[in-house]
């Protein structure tokens, strides 16, 4: 395995020599005579830990000690004061601003060499079990996020669709979200939220989601329940994907107008991730075919988003998404159904 690399700042060269000694036999030694210079290094290759000294001329320890602290992509790095400062006030200074340790002069061979190896081996510790929890945290979340796209294949196979539908209207959303501008974590929760959109149809009779013909009054009231169903279903969580997946279930089928279902929301009242999925929803919807119509056209379907951009869609998600088109068609191209 590599040595671990020690950065020992001090601003007398007797002093560093003698750190030197104490440490170059096991680890890689890099030094600095000044806290700028010491900056400077971490700033091109982070040691693993830093002997720092006090009590040095313009930029004392305390000072390079906080500005390590603050920047994070500096703060894990374990920080020992070396110095001739004693005094319980020092000590509690410096444990105030991050270090791990104080190591008094004149320094011990035995004392030096403890700390550091202690300590190296607290951060090596540290980095695994952070590793550990990043893995452990990835493996839950893919699975959480397995479990909804499975759900939404569930609802799309009962209605008689195969679940790339959801796995492609999945991309419309997020394509869209990112040309909005929107920030990671929404494009990437609308992404896994998409899918959970038409769940509420495992609630929905067969005899009325399988029709062959139109749906009469009673039909289509009952097939409108399918929203709130879904938001059921999903429930109440604090988790920001089934919130997000919850609003998603309930409101997709609202229109920009008011005319849509089931509240009757209108405009902006429309959470921006329904609105969003009613354009991802509809246009793969239209572009697919399915047992009771054939494919439509992207030049069709398109001329009807321009026709019911103000009605049924957010006119600037229309626009946007027209912007997007190119990279849609690709995703539908490679999620074709046979």
């Amino acid at each position: 395995m590599d040595k671990a690399t020690v950065l020992i700042v001090d601003d007398t060269p007797e002093n560093i020599d003698i750190l030197v000694g104490i440490l170059s036999d096991d680890y890689k030694i890099k030094v600095a005579i000044d806290g700028p210079r010491a900056l400077a290094l971490v700033a091109k290759s982070r040691p693993d830990l830093i002997l720092l000294d006090v009590m040095m001329p313009g930029m004392n320890g305390y000072e390079v000690c906080k500005l390590l602290k603050q920047d994070p992509l500096t703060s894990h790095i374990p920080v020992i004061f070396v110095t001739a400062l004693s005094e319980v006030a020092d000590e509690t200074q410096g444990f105030a601003l991050g270090a791990v340790d104080y190591i008094t002069k004149p320094v011990s061979a035995a004392v030096v060499k403890a700390r550091v190896k202690t300590h190296l081996a607290l951060y090596d510790q540290k980095r695994l079990l952070e590793q550990q929890v990043k893995i452990r945290t990835q493996e839950l979340e893919a699975t959480r996020f397995e479990i909804i796209r499975r759900l939404g294949r569930a609802a799309e196979y009962k209605d008689n669709e195969t679940g790339l539908h959801v796995v492609r209207m999945s991309h419309y959303a997020r394509l869209l979200a990112i040309k909005l501008g929107l920030p990671d974590t929404f494009c990437d929760l609308i992404f896994n939220a998409a899918p959970m959109h038409d769940i509420g149809k495992i609630g929905t009779p067969d005899a009325v989601l399988k029709k062959p013909g139109k749906l009469n009054a009673e039909e289509w009231a009952i097939m409108q329940q399918h929203a709130v169903i879904g938001a059921e279903i999903i429930g109440e969580h604090d988790d920001p994907l089934l919130k997000m997946a919850r609003r998603i279930a309930l409101t997709h089928h609202e229109k920009w107008d008011g005319s849509g279902y089931p509240c009757g929301l209108a405009g902006e009242n429309i959470p921006l991730e329904g609105r969003i999925v009613a354009v991802a929803d509809v246009f793969d919807a239209l572009t697919s075919q399915r047992p009771y119509k054939p494919a439509w056209t992207i030049e069709a379907t398109m001329e009807l988003f321009e026709n019911e951009a103000g009605k049924h869609f957010d006119p600037k998600l229309v626009a946007e998404f027209k912007q997007i088109l190119p990279q849609v068609i690709e995703i539908r191209d490679t999620h074709l159904e046979y």
